[in-house]
């Protein structure tokens, strides 16, 4: 090999690898993530919570519910309202026993549609034990009584996917903008020499983060009204709650991923570990937020850390707000949260900085 190419591998592996944090973020954590992600992700839809409205005599309902229960892919709804459950299913009218001995009826299932691929895989499983339930106790060539699934969708009738994914890709966007910009902040000023005259210069600790954090809220701001507006006027997503929600969970969550992003910028100390900190912290981030795999569907001893991640938050809220008109305790939950993480990454981020300076 020729010795000056020679000479500059050898240079830049050293000066990469020399520092034990890239170590770390280079031979570590791509084994910890694919780990992790290889037990956590799946598109296999499971444990849809199933309310069944039924007469108490109804036997054959009754055998048609634990069926859904037995097949493994349904569990009962922990709440009695309508919000609390993904699907609800109701037996024909004077019920269901009723309808087998007439030989026909419809039994009605109400989706949840906000993720249309979920609803999909739902209408098809209740159509498979459907059809199973009716087909078991009969005879050979004896046809099965002419009973039929009515489904009816709510929030996304079409079932698009536009509408379930363009929320998640607007959280994403807002929090790949602002985690991003923000964490490269200090770490430039270190690799351009300024700041020890920022820090140098007559000012407060709390004065020097709030001029290095608060335009990139106010730009964050920016970009929420612009994929907002952008998601409602060319993908056409509803926007049936208030915007003063709307405005207010975006607000908190920007706080929240720009304390984050000031946190990763205290401790890097050059603009590339920088970008490496806030990419390590996005990739899992976008992944186990919810927009592309169901949190619902990962282990219980993973998913624990799907609900350290605000942007999971954030997207339920989006979804919520957009295309329910925002319930109450979804939004008051989630944002409670938020303005948790939002405290606890400001407070982080303060005494790293105050760390840096002593």
């Amino acid at each position: 090999m020729n010795r000056t190419l020679l000479a500059f591998l050898r240079k830049e592996l050293m000066q990469t690898l020399r520092d034990p944090r890239m170590r770390v973020i280079l031979f570590i954590m791509p084994v910890v993530q694919m780990t992790v992600f290889g037990l956590a992700l799946s598109t296999e839809v499971r444990d849809i919570r199933l309310r069944v409205l039924r007469e108490p005599g109804d036997s054959a309902m009754a055998r048609l519910e634990e069926r859904f229960y037995a097949s493994g892919w349904f569990v009962p709804a922990a709440g009695g309202g309508e919000t609390d459950s993904d699907a609800t299913l109701y037996a024909p009218p004077g019920g269901f026993r009723r309808a087998m001995e007439r030989g026909e009826g419809d039994v009605q299932l109400i989706v949840d549609a906000v993720n249309a691929a979920k609803a999909r895989a739902i209408e098809a499983y209740a159509n498979a034990i459907l059809a199973g339930f009716l087909r078991s106790g009969l005879g050979p060539g004896e046809p099965p009584p002419a009973i039929d699934l009515d489904v009816r969708v709510l929030y996304n009738p079409a079932m698009e996917s536009a509408v379930f994914m363009v929320p998640g890709v607007m959280s994403m966007i807002l929090c790949l903008v602002t985690i991003v910009l923000t964490s490269m902040s200090f770490a430039r000023e270190r690799e351009g020499g300024t700041f020890e005259t920022i820090v140098s210069a007559p000012l407060h600790d709390w004065e020097i983060i709030l001029g290095k954090t608060l335009p990139y809220i106010l730009l964050g701001l920016v970009d929420a009204a612009l994929v907002i507006t952008a998601g409602v006027l060319l993908f056409s997503v509803p926007l049936r709650g208030p915007l003063w929600i709307l405005a207010l969970s975006a607000f908190v969550f920007i706080i929240t991923t720009v304390s984050v992003g000031t946190l990763i910028s205290t401790i890097a100390d050059s603009q590339q570990q920088a970008m490496l900190g806030g990419f390590l912290f996005l990739f899992p981030a976008i992944l186990m937020s919810g927009i592309m795999f169901p949190v619902e569907n990962m282990p219980p001893a993973i998913a624990w850390v799907a609900h350290l991640d605000p942007l999971m938050y954030f997207v339920r809220l989006l979804r919520n707000v957009l295309l329910k008109g925002g319930d109450p305790w979804v939004v008051g939950s989630n944002l409670a949260v938020l303005a948790a993480m939002a405290c606890g990454a400001a407070a982080l981020a303060f005494k790293r900085f105050r760390q840096t300076l002593n």
